[in-house]
This record gives structure tokens, C-alpha cells and sequence, in this order.
């Protein structure tokens, strides 16, 4: 690293200016070797004409060129030491016949990438998102989240404020594209104003630039139809000024659209690692039907209202004040058949089961959030109140009986963070807090009763009711410093965390007005305590071509396991050394590789310790009658990037290899039933994955088209135990993706996307038939005037495994009309025109297939108005 670091560096700033002495905005900066060489460096003249472009090369002299469109390229060799120049362009001597003058696609300036949204808008997009997902590099997952060159956002700004936290979707979904100037991309973006200079960010984060300074605006949709009676409602009012903002909604339908997904949390936490979970945990459920891989609009039968408030508000200068309530009640409906094909080392079990489920949820999600984040000094506290009364009941006919679930199984959880940052002298002290409570009191009722030769002497018997109450209070607090000695910065700190958990679990059988509380192996009244003291450096290294980051965590944990009804316990400690290493190397202007490596201890929490059996479903009965499980992970990746903004081209090559050692191993006894008994059973075990993966964007000018090529490969190798046998099992899945958006001529464009999945399955010596998959969309949208469109949406879906509907075919078509003068959006739609009435959908676990059959809804035709305001 001292050879690397000892380059010598060098920067060339400038000023560009045209005939009369003028400032160029935009013009194009290139360095390289020579006239034919690889470009090393690039960059775009500012607002003021001016540009830098740093340089470390061990090489005497450079090649500087400059352009300029209308104007003649201004090329010159030039020394590598720094130096500032003045660049006079002169007006193209070439007699053109026609000059045309097109703003910037994609433009950078330093670390932020800008793309025009005018440039990627065609008719038919309404809000951001549909335009969000032409631009290349970035890729709108289905649940929402956003990801920029294969990784994740880290923040979503709106004018660069973060109103919603990482529940972004509800923007993005719902924020006119006509309102909206630029998408930013702030690559390497430091959210922390006070660690900018400290500590790099290796993650992206995404920014709205609206037109307008103040933008008020909002929308409303009305819709019906039939059959059966289908309705929709949606208001949303939104304000975006410098110093407030807010956006309100209340949705509501049952045309399957699956609202949630609008408050989906895809945050990430900047308190620094997490062991605490405070997300909805659920212990029993009925048996549920694996939902179809596309539009819920296709499947879902649903009645749903939302209602959500985000306001924020600017205190001062860099100090806000964060509100954000939702609340989510929704009925759905699922009808579908099941077969799953268990494997044994001897033997292969089929299972059955035609499912009729209800599912009804009520949701209210609160947090409320303080944030100063200045120059010289940081304060954010966010304190989080939540609860989820679910409920859930279900029928399911195997052929041989007729099973009936109910399930109540709500979940409450209220949590505050705060995180600390303040200048002391010539340091930067750190504090950071986490603490909260969660609470689920949960109760699952199977109609027969089951396990009869376990739990009744073999004798039916007529119901059977299991009952869970689970709680857990979390404390972890942190305090440190920030320093930086010369080019180093060093970040030691010091924590203690706690947490302490608790377990009562009981399960009854009734039969002819008789109750019987099963005790013994069918109860659990558990404590489990944990502390952690732990002691950090982080040491980071930053210029502009290195970055790299070593973390040295030391943890010393202490576990306290006691069942008092069984009469159990158990305690342990651990000194554990868990470093972790992350090196980046930006080697020119458009390539940069990145490698990491990481070493972690984790140990069972509370759903992984429990002594006593819980019925965890109606065929599934589960205990963990062991030693605290201990989990040692190895985790290593590299990645490769390119990205060139100037001629729209964005890819990135990565592999991961983890490596997994257990110190127990799971049973999994299967009954002729399919019923299953888990448990835990002391034995060392490894588990191996390997991850290869490509990804390759380019949006084309002249065609209008953005193209999106993917692949990966994952093979895992695991140690399994099924019915007392040790096998070894091996999966294996390749994937091709490809993607198309493309406005073909001024009267049709075009939205492609293709899904090619093989996976492979094998038991020891024993290999299972190879699940294949495709699946393609194609929507077409012919444009008969400038205010109407008409559009066809098909999809095509194959498996091999099916013996029947191996192939499922979907058909849409649309009509928009769009009145001039108030805006008004008139749609018609006819959805499932070729009625097709359910999907079959294949996938694997380690040990079985699972063949779901889910119905789907029928054809049906939907109106709807729609108007901006």
C-alpha cells in the first residue's frame, strides 16, 4: 500500500471561455496518455465555465482535449503537474446545414450523475417511477426498492430533504413526472454533513429535483367496474417548498392492487450494525399459498384502505422536524391447491392440500423524527411506535381430512434511536442509543386435532390450541471519538448492549367437552438474557482513488438461558474477534473495483432456543432442545464497475463466496402425513455458497432505447438431516434477465422484459429433475393522437415440472383519453381478456417441491378518471 500511495498526484483546473470571453457551461474535459489512448480522466465545465480533474500517474505528459458542441475541438499536449489553463474555443468552421442544440441526457459533475427526465418521459408516463425505470444503471426491483448499479440506495431526497425515511415508494408512485427537472445520482454519498471529510460512503443515494422552488400539486383517481363490483379511490395531495413538505394519501380498492407496498421501509440504518430487530415476528401461522411472481392485479382478492400523513418541517437552517403515520386495513382472499413432494434419503412423500385462507390486517405505523445535521454538528433521535393486530383463518382439504386454522397473531413494538455527533476540541465524541420493547401474544386453533400418536395416545381427538406470548427489551448504547491524524482517520469506541426476553408457550387439545393442558415437552416458561461489551476501532483511508476501511470489533458476550417449567438452563460466554475489511480502487474515470471481507458471530435468538414443542402450523411441530446455537460466518466479495455518463452505459461484474459453520444441525422427521417434527441436534456442520453475477445497462439516443442485460449463478452445499439420515444437499441456479424500454417511432413504444431460471436440486448421489422457468412481458402502447393511447399487455409463463398448465398466458388491453383543457386522465381497461383462471408456479427447498396452484381473478373490465390538481 506504500508503493500504491506514494504516486505523485497532480490537478488540472481551468476556464473554459468561447469567442467574445464568454463562460461555456457543459463543455466535455478528457485526459488521456495520447491522441489514440484510454481516456483517465474526464470532467464537465460548471456554470461558471470552470473544471478540475485530478490526476495520480507516474508519467511525464498528457493529452488534454476539449468540446464543445457548434465549437471546434480544442486538443494540446500538456504536462502532468498541476497547473491552471485558460481555454478559448472558437466557433466550428464547418458550414452546417441544420444545428441542433439538445439538452444533456446524462450529465456528471464530481460524484453526481444527472439524468434528464424530459429526455426519458414519453406519453404515457405519469408519475416518476415510470420514468425512473428507463434510465440506465438504475432498476426499480418489484417490491419497490431501488437499486443503482446492483446495490441498493442508501437515501431518497426530494429537493434534498428526506422526508419519508426509506419509505420512498409512496414519491415515487405518486410524484408527477411532469413536476420533476432531474434525477440525481450523489454516488459515495455521505448522508452525515460532519463525516463528509472523515469517513467515505461507498453507497449511492438518489435526489428529486423539482422545476419549481414551490410545488404544490397532487392527484385523484375514481374508478369501476365489474364483474364482480370492483371500485378504487386515491387522493394525494403534495407540497414541496424550501421549508415544508408533506404528502397525504388515502387509497383504497378491490382491484387487487396491493397498496402497501407504497409505505415499504427500505431504509438503511446509519446507527451503525443493528442486533436488535424490531420488524413484526410472527411464531404460528396457517398454511398459506405461495403468491404468483407477478402483478398482484393478476391474483390478489382484496379490500384495502391506506391512509398515511409524512409532513416535514425546516426548524432552521439544517435542523428538521420528521411526522410519519400510516395505517393499513386489509381483507384478502385466497383460493389455490398445493402438492408438495418431499424427499427422503429412502423414501418420497406427496402431500396434497386444496386451500381456502382469509387474511385480515390492521396496521398503524408511527415515527417521529428529530435531525440537525450542520457543519459542526449532528443530533438524531427517532422514536418508533407501531402495532399490528393481524388475523388470520384458513381450510384445507388433503383429500383424506378437512382441516380448519384460526389465527390471532398481533404484534406491538415501540423503539427510540439516537445517534450523536459533536466536535470537542480537536476531536469528533460519537453516541449512539438504541432501546425498545416488542411484544407478540399470538393463538393458533387447528380443527381435528393433529399428532394424534404423539399428544393423545394415538386416539382422534377433536381440536387442538396453541398459545404464545413472547416479549423482548433491548438496550445498546455506544460512546466514542472521531479523529483524524493525517491522512487517517481513526474512530475507537466502547458499548454495552442488553437484552432480555421472554417465553410462555402452551398447548391444549379438546375433545368432547374435555381440555386438556399438555405439560412436560408441550410448555415452555422461559427467561433468555444477553449481554454484550464490546470495544470497536474503525481506521479509514480516503483520496481520490483509494478508500479503504478496516473495522477491528472485540465482543464479549454473555448468554443465560432458564425454563422454569421444564426445569432447563443453560449459560455461555464468548470472546469473540469479528473484523471486517473493504478496500476500493477507482484505477480510471469510468472503471473502479471494490473487494471486502467480513467475520461474524451469531447466536440463536429467542425462536432459536425454546426447550418445549410449539405447533408452529398444522403440520409442524418445533423445539430447539439444545445448546444456544453458535454461527460462524465468512463472507467475501469483489466487484467490478464501469460506468461511462457520456455515452450512457453502465455495468457491473461481482462475486461472493460465504462460508457458514453451525454447531448444531436441524431433524426434520416427515411423517407418511407430511406432518413434520423439527428439531435440534448437536453437530458440528458447513455450509458453502458461491454467487456470480453481471449486470449491464445502456440507454441508446437515437433509438429512444434503454437496455438492460443480467445474469447470475448461485451454487450452495449444505448438511441436512432427514428422518436420522445425514445427507448432503446441493442446489443449484442460473438466471438470465433482460430488459427493453424503447419509444420505437412517435406512434408506438414498447416495454420488454425476460426471466430464464434453471435450479437443481440433489440429495447425496441422488439428483431430482431440473426446474426450468421463463418468463416474458410484452406491452405495447400505440399513440393514435398526441391526448390518446391504446395498449396491449401480455405475459407468458413456463414450467417443466407441471404435468399440466405448464404454460399460463395473460392478456390486458387499455384505452386512455386524455382531455386537453382540464388534464383529465379517462381510462379504460378489460384485464385477463383470455380468462385464464389459475397459475401454476414450481420452486424447491432443500428437501422438497412444491407445486402451487393459486386462482386467479377473472376477466374483468375496470373504468377509471383521473385528474392532477
Amino acid at each position: 500500500m506504500c508503493s500504491l500511495l506514494g504516486y505523485s498526484q497532480s490537478t488540472i483546473s481551468g476556464e473554459i471561455l468561447d469567442e467574445k470571453g464568454e463562460n461555456l457551461s457543459g463543455a466535455t474535459v478528457i485526459v488521456s496518455k495520447d491522441t489514440t489512448g484510454t481516456i483517465l480522466a474526464y470532467g464537465i465545465s460548471n456554470g461558471k465555465g470552470e473544471f478540475k480533474v485530478n490526476l495520480k500517474l507516474e508519467i511525464d505528459s498528457l493529452f488534454l482535449k476539449v468540446s464543445y458542441i457548434g465549437y471546434s475541438t480544442w486538443e494540446q499536449k500538456i504536462q502532468n503537474t498541476d497547473q491552471q489553463l485558460e481555454i478559448a474555443l472558437s466557433p466550428s468552421s464547418e458550414a452546417l446545414k441544420e444545428v441542433l442544440v439538445e439538452t444533456k441526457i446524462i450529465d456528471q459533475q464530481g460524484d453526481t450523475i444527472s439524468y434528464s427526465v424530459a429526455a426519458f418521459k414519453d406519453q404515457k408516463d405519469r408519475v416518476i417511477a415510470d420514468v425512473l425505470k428507463k434510465m440506465p444503471g438504475i432498476e426499480i426491483l418489484p417490491g419497490g426498492q431501488i437499486e443503482y448499479q446492483g446495490q441498493p440506495i442508501q437515501k431518497y431526497y426530494i429537493e434534498g430533504l428526506d422526508l419519508l425515511e426509506g419509505r420512498y415508494s409512496l414519491a415515487n408512485n405518486n410524484i408527477s413526472a411532469d413536476d420533476v427537472s432531474k434525477v440525481q445520482i450523489l454516488e459515495n454519498h455521505q448522508p452525515v454533513k460532519l463525516l463528509d471529510s472523515l469517513e467515505f460512503s461507498e453507497r449511492a443515494s438518489l435526489n428529486i429535483k423539482l422545476k419549481k422552488d414551490v410545488t404544490v400539486s397532487g392527484s385523484a383517481e375514481l374508478g369501476t367496474g365489474f364483474s364482480p363490483l370492483l371500485w378504487k379511490a386515491k387522493v394525494t395531495p403534495m407540497i414541496f417548498t424550501k421549508k415544508n413538505q408533506a404528502i397525504v394519501t388515502y387509497q383504497a380498492n378491490n382491484t387487487g392492487r396491493e397498496v402497501s407496498r407504497e409505505i415499504r421501509d427500505f431504509s438503511i440504518s446509519d446507527f451503525g450494525r443493528e442486533e436488535f430487530n424490531s420488524s413484526k415476528s410472527d411464531w404460528l401461522s396457517i398454511g398459506q399459498l405461495a403468491r404468483p411472481p407477478f402483478a398482484q392485479e393478476r391474483w390478489l382478492d382484496n379490500n384495502v384502505h391506506l391512509g398515511s400523513a409524512n409532513y416535514l418541517i425546516r426548524l432552521e437552517k439544517e435542523v428538521d422536524l420528521k411526522t410519519n403515520i400510516s395505517y393499513l386495513n386489509d381483507a384478502q382472499h385466497q383460493i389455490g391447491k398445493s402438492q408438495t413432494r418431499f424427499f427422503t434419503p429412502t423414501d418420497t412423500i406427496e402431500l396434497v392440500e386444496n386451500t381456502h385462507n382469509d387474511l385480515f390486517i390492521n396496521t398503524l405505523q408511527t415515527n417521529f423524527i428529530f435531525e440537525k445535521n450542520t457543519d459542526d454538528n449532528y443530533l438524531k433521535n427517532e422514536l418508533e411506535i407501531s402495532g399490528f393486530w393481524d388475523s388470520q383463518r384458513g381450510n384445507i382439504d388433503t383429500g383424506n381430512s378437512r382441516i380448519h386454522q384460526r389465527l390471532s397473531n398481533p404484534f406491538s413494538v415501540i423503539r427510540n434511536k439516537l445517534r450523536l455527533l459533536k466536535p470537542v476540541g480537536k476531536q469528533l465524541v460519537t453516541f449512539r442509543s438504541n432501546t425498545g420493547y416488542t411484544e407478540a401474544n399470538q393463538n393458533l386453533q387447528v380443527q381435528p386435532g393433529q399428532y394424534e400418536a404423539l399428544l393423545n395416545n394415538g386416539i382422534n381427538y377433536a381440536e387442538m390450541e396453541q398459545a404464545v406470548k413472547a416479549t423482548t427489551f433491548f438496550s445498546d448504547n455506544t460512546a466514542g471519538f472521531t479523529k483524524k491524524i493525517k491522512a487517517i482517520t481513526i474512530s475507537p469506541e466502547v458499548g454495552v448492549s442488553v437484552k432480555n426476553q421472554s417465553l410462555g408457550s402452551r398447548l391444549r387439545i379438546f375433545d368432547q367437552n374435555e381440555t386438556q393442558i399438555l405439560d412436560g415437552d408441550f410448555q415452555n416458561n422461559l427467561d433468555f438474557l444477553t449481554s454484550r461489551f464490546y470495544t470497536t476501532s474503525r481506521f479509514v483511508y480516503e483520496n481520490n482513488y483509494w478508500n479503504i476501511r478496516l473495522t477491528t470489533p472485540l465482543n464479549l458476550r454473555s448468554f443465560t438461558i432458564e425454563d422454569t417449567s421444564l426445569n432447563k438452563s443453560q449459560s455461555l460466554d464468548r470472546l469473540t474477534f469479528e473484523p471486517s475489511f473493504y478496500i476500493k480502487n477507482k484505477f480510471s474515470a469510468f472503471w473502479e473495483t471494490s473487494i471486502s471481507a467480513n467475520f461474524s458471530n451469531n447466536f440463536g435468538d429467542l425462536d432459536q432456543v425454546y426447550f418445549g414443542f410449539i405447533l408452529n402450523n398444522y403440520r409442524n411441530l418445533q423445539r430447539y432442545n439444545s445448546p444456544l446455537p453458535e454461527i460462524f460466518n465468512q463472507n467475501y466479495s469483489w466487484q467490478l464497475r464501469f460506468r461511462n455518463p457520456l455515452k450512457s452505459l453502465f455495468a457491473n461484474l461481482s462475486y461472493s463466496f460465504g462460508k457458514t459453520k453451525r454447531n448444531l444441525i436441524y431433524s426434520n422427521r416427515i411423517g407418511e402425513n407430511a406432518a413434520t417434527i423439527f428439531e435440534a441436534l448437536e453437530k458440528e456442520n458447513y455450509t458453502d455458497a458461491h454467487r456470480l453475477g453481471i449486470k449491464a445497462s445502456k440507454y441508446f439516443s437515437k433509438l429512444n432505447t434503454t437496455l438492460s442485460l443480467g445474469s447470475s449463478f448461485i451454487i450452495s452445499n449444505r448438511e441436512q438431516l432427514l428422518n436420522d439420515n445425514l445427507v448432503d444437499v446441493e442446489n443449484q441456479n442460473l438466471a438470465f434477465k433482460f430488459d427493453l424500454e424503447s419509444e420505437v417511432t412517435h406512434w408506438l413504444s414498447a416495454s420488454y422484459s425476460g426471466n430464464l431460471s434453471f435450479l437443481k436440486t440433489s440429495l447425496e448421489a441422488r439428483e431430482f429433475n431440473e426446474i426450468r422457468t421463463q418468463q416474458h412481458e410484452l406491452d405495447l402502447f400505440f399513440y393514435l393522437a398526441d391526448n390518446q393511447y391504446f395498449s396491449v399487455d401480455s405475459e407468458y409463463y413456463f414450467n417443466n415440472i407441471s404435468k399440466a398448465n405448464r404454460n399460463n398466458y395473460f392478456l390486458n388491453v387499455n384505452y386512455q383519453y386524455t382531455f386537453k383543457d382540464s388534464g383529465i386522465d379517462l381510462k379504460a381497461s378489460w384485464n385477463n381478456v383470455l380468462n385464464t383462471d389459475e397459475f401454476v408456479r414450481v420452486f424447491n427447498t432443500d428437501f422438497s417441491y412444491v407445486q402451487s396452484t393459486y386462482r386467479l381473478r377473472p376477466s374483468q373490465v375496470l373504468v377509471s378518471m383521473k385528474f392532477s390538481f
